[in-house]
């Protein structure tokens, strides 16, 4: 039992995988190229333990050609002139199929160094990845490949893999092992949609049990509890993960989905990301919150600032009122937008001179025929306001912000209205 479980209970048929049935069931494309006996190059992009090894393996078996495989994290130039050295040899007879898990750690020069050989068809290029591939790989190797994604497997998917685990470990170490009834559901469901991880779950379940005086073990959902209550989430701080769920927290507190919101602030606390979930946090209740609750903005400050303070644990208690505030709070964007088209002229050059009743007071130059500033200062005018132009020439009808439809922007909207007596 030297290399994992699933390594060693590895598919050897495409039947066999776990899950991607949008890629490998009957008639889907993947299954239908990978049946036609000529395989292309192919890029495998999704999570870990999805089966993208695995399938690499059969499609080689599959071709009958001659694997080679490695990994982008320690693999170098080298290690590819050594694969090419094997071309039209004997070693080889077939062609080879270079399996390379992690491309996305070959910088260009080295994926560059595959194109010559890739695009000849003498050597099968399979990558994989757990990174958007078209971030990571190389223009001029992504159009010579085609991309399948990988997804999470579904936790109905990983029980039976979980089941066939312990059937399997039963023959191996030739001695009874019984589970409660939910075990192999609880593991699938912890695993996070990595088969892999699933069956290493049920290998070290079975290896904690302690076995009974007829060597039975006796799986239980307790001790599965404890095995995998550290173990189960799947994040990168640095890879999509991690940018997915800092998407799904702000679009749950944008979407005003409280319970959504609280979900992907505990796998971000979970992870140890506290610093992410406060900075869009504090985004959320400017951009989205806005003038609708205009005093949102200091509160998720202040709740913050705890958070910083106190630390994890008790940062949790801060963070939770503040994005069920943020989520159920009215929503505006308006002055954010605003902005925006202001910007928008500002960058594309749509302005012109400062109005001279705006300008800082300085001499007026002997050409000008009405010297003054005639600025009207709004304090000494009835509800400190008078009518004049703020905006240059160019651009003295342009209109930025728009009033929002919610109860604080609608009052402002009513109250100005009948000041400028609109």
């Amino acid at each position: 039992m030297a290399t994992p479980l699933a390594d060693r209970l590895r598919p050897q048929k495409i039947e066999d995988i776990v899950g991607q049935k949008h890629l490998l069931g009957e008639g889907m494309p993947l299954r239908n190229i990978i049946e036609s006996g000529i395989c292309p190059n192919l890029i495998f992009y999704g999570p870990s333990g999805t089966g993208k090894t695995t399938l690499a393996r059969i499609i080689a078996k599959m071709t009958d050609k001659k694997l080679h495989h490695l990994n982008g994290t320690n693999a170098s130039t080298a290690d590819i002139r050594d694969i090419v050295s094997e071309l039209d040899t004997f070693a080889a007879p077939n062609g080879i199929l270079l399996y390379l898990d992690e491309i996305q750690y070959f910088n260009k020069r080295q994926q560059q160094s595959l194109l010559e050989y890739i695009e000849s068809g003498k050597i099968t290029l399979i990558a994989s990845t757990t990174e958007n591939p078209y971030f990571y790989i190389y223009s001029a190797v992504l159009s010579r490949c085609t991309v399948f994604e990988f997804k999470s497997v579904e936790p109905a998917d990983v029980v039976p893999a979980v089941i066939r685990g312990f059937k399997f470990l039963e023959e191996e170490l030739g001695a009874k092992i019984t589970f409660e009834e939910s075990v192999p559901e609880h593991i699938a469901a912890a695993s996070g949609g990595d088969v892999r991880k699933a069956l290493n779950f049920t290998e070290l379940s079975v290896l904690a049990a302690k076995p009974d005086k007829n060597g039975e073990r006796n799986i239980t959902l307790e001790q599965i509890g404890s095995l995998t209550a550290k173990n189960t989430f799947r994040y990168d701080k640095f890879g999509d993960e991690h940018y997915d769920i800092l998407s799904a927290f702000q679009k749950s507190m944008r979407g005003s989905d409280p319970d959504a919101a609280l979900h992907y602030l505990a796998r971000l606390l979970e992870a140890g990301d506290m610093p992410s979930a406060i900075r869009r946090l504090l985004v959320c209740a400017c951009e989205d919150v806005g003038l609708a609750y205009p005093n949102i903005i200091p509160i998720v400050k202040s709740a913050c600032d705890i958070a910083l303070q106190v630390g994890m644990p008790e940062a949790r208690i801060p963070l939770g009122d503040a994005v069920v505030l943020v989520a159920t709070s009215p929503k505006s964007n308006t002055a954010h937008l605003a902005l925006d088209c202001a910007l928008e002229d500002v960058r594309s050059g749509n302005y012109g001179r400062i109005p001279r009743t705006l300008q800082n007071k300085h001499f007026d130059g002997e050409d000008n025929a009405t010297p003054g500033q005639f600025y009207k200062y709004p304090h000494d005018y009835p509800n400190r306001w008078v009518s004049q132009q703020y905006l240059p020439d160019a651009i003295k009808d342009k209109k930025y912000y728009t009033f929002g439809e919610n109860k604080t922007e609608s009052a402002s909207r009513e109250y100005w209205k009948k000041i400028k007596g609109e």
